[in-house]
């Protein structure tokens, strides 16, 4: 424990240097900004500085981008409550109860209790997080490549099950991320796949290039189909933010309770993330809550479980990236190909390797909050102005910044190429409903479970029951083997009963 405060006093004082707060703050400001702006989603805000950390030093970048990833998640709060227009899917479930507040003339108080949540999520969360990480990354060191296997391909089921509607399409959008990853040259053999010829996949598909295509200019591809329509304000109030008293604080702790529990559980979850969390805790406590009967009519406790989880999940992915490398969502899987830019593979080898770096980002987070909660009391308004910016304007703003980040990741015009393909690709897939994180996941992940099973095959003579011998690793498979036959048997189990109710 005390090795753990001196590590993190360490972290303040890194953290606290000008250039450090400065990169911070523009963090936290371009994380609102993106959770402002319908349209602009917390992942595209994380994938659009992605191109800017290039020159930076590591823990510059992963600092500004986790900053990103912790402000998004409560920028959308400001636009859901007053205008019902929720900036991203994590906000829906704030507008259920956070507009009929605004309807009643108490914006200012409904305000105030999304930012009491959002900061207090985050700090559990965060405080979770560093208690957490070093205990369960010492117990990762003893991790072989069987071991990491099975965690991968439990992230890749999670990716699935947790994250999509529809399953089937959720595989295909995996097995497509998969096939991307095994595009160049075979790291094992050196044998040359799917290049067809041309030098110019020999060289691998970078998945920076899937991310920023499939995210940013599909997206934006989808709103130029959509005419660009600017959303309609129709703000009930004046637009501050009002405190809730201590009293009305503890009156709802058990919501923020319930709200922070299952951010935390389930931001550690693969493949779930803010969105999941938000609209869990929020059916947690319409089931739980003793003010329940209220909730979509204008109940704080609305506001409070869906925020305080999707804040709070940040500090349960941001565990699982650190301790194992492996993404838990879309923003972890680009603050992992930032890691990935400057030459770190992030696990539990980088607390011993790099432990001011990690316990850097570790303050940075609280600090965040602190910063986070100043900008969102006094700044509301502000930020709810640039709603009043041409969404083309914008939108031709960001698909510049797109080709600006494609050409600099390797300086090659192929990946430009690569990038307007995904985009289009993205476009599609978001206009016949097929989920976008699988197959960027998959592209990522993908190299990792390949190169983790080849070389457990090559080290245990092609022995494949190596994988449930090793108690850590079949766990990990048996908890895929139920995750998939859940998501299979349960809707038909489903289906069959309410064919026999409306028998």
């Amino acid at each position: 424990m005390a090795d753990i405060l001196s590590n993190l006093a360490v972290g303040f004082i890194h953290v606290l240097n000008p250039t450090m707060l400065a990169v911070l703050v523009i963090g936290l400001i371009v994380g609102l900004i993106a959770g402002v702006l319908p349209g602009l989603t917390l992942v595209m805000g994380v994938v659009l500085l992605l191109p800017f950390t290039y020159s930076m030093e590591p823990t510059q970048a992963i600092v500004l981008l986790t900053a990103v990833y912790l402000a998004g998640t409560y920028g959308g709060a400001f636009t859901s409550i007053l205008f019902k227009i929720p900036g991203e899917p994590i906000h829906v479930p704030l507008l259920w109860d956070g507009y009929p507040m605004t309807r009643q003339g108490e914006s200012a108080k409904a305000l105030g209790w999304a930012l009491y949540a959002a900061m207090s999520g985050g700090l559990v969360a965060a405080v979770f997080m560093v208690m957490v990480s070093e205990p369960f990354a010492k117990f990762a060191l003893s991790f072989a490549t069987p071991e990491y296997f099975s965690i991968v391909l439990l992230g890749l089921c999670g990716v699935i099950i947790l994250g999509t509607k529809s399953i089937p399409r959720a595989v295909i959008s995996l097995c497509i991320g998969l096939l991307i990853a095994t595009v160049g040259i075979d790291d094992i053999y050196g044998a040359e796949r799917f290049t067809f010829g041309t030098s110019l996949l020999r060289d691998g598909i970078d998945y920076l290039t899937v991310m920023v295509g499939a995210y940013a200019l599909g997206e934006i591809l989808t709103r130029l189909e959509e005419g660009f329509t600017s959303p309609t304000l129709e703000q009930a109030g004046t637009i501050k933010t009002t405190l809730p008293s201590l009293r009305e604080f503890r009156e709802r702790s058990m919501a923020f309770v319930r709200g922070i529990s299952v951010g935390t559980f389930i931001g550690a979850a693969p493949g779930a993330g803010a969105t999941v969390a938000s609209f869990v805790s929020y059916g947690v406590e319409k089931m739980l809550g003793k003010n329940r009967d209220n909730m979509g009519k204008g109940a704080p406790e609305g506001i409070v479980s869906s925020q305080s989880a999707a804040t709070a999940s940040v500090g349960g992915a941001m565990l699982h990236l650190l301790t194992l490398g492996i993404p838990g969502s879309g923003a972890t899987a680009v603050i992992l190909g930032a890691f990935l830019l400057h030459g770190i593979q992030p696990g539990p080898q980088i607390f011993t390797s790099m432990p001011e770096m990690v316990y850097a980002i570790f303050a940075s987070m609280f600090i965040g909050l602190a910063l986070m909660g100043l900008i969102g009391y006094l700044a509301v308004k502000p930020f709810v102005k640039v709603l009043d910016a041409p969404e083309a304007v914008i939108s031709a703003f960001i698909m510049v910044l797109c080709f600006i980040g494609a050409f600099t990741i390797r300086n090659n015009i192929t990946d430009v190429w690569m990038m307007i393909f995904f985009g289009m690709a993205g476009y599609f897939m978001d206009r016949y409903g097929f989920p976008i994180a699988p197959m960027v996941l998959g592209s990522i992940l993908g190299v990792m479970a390949e190169r983790n099973f080849m070389t457990t095959m090559i080290s245990y003579s092609n022995d494949w029951t190596i994988f449930f011998t090793r108690p850590i690793s079949c766990i990990a498979l048996l908890c895929c083997i139920l995750m998939l036959g859940f998501t299979i048997l349960f809707p038909m189990w489903r289906n069959r009963k309410e064919k026999k109710l409306t028998a």
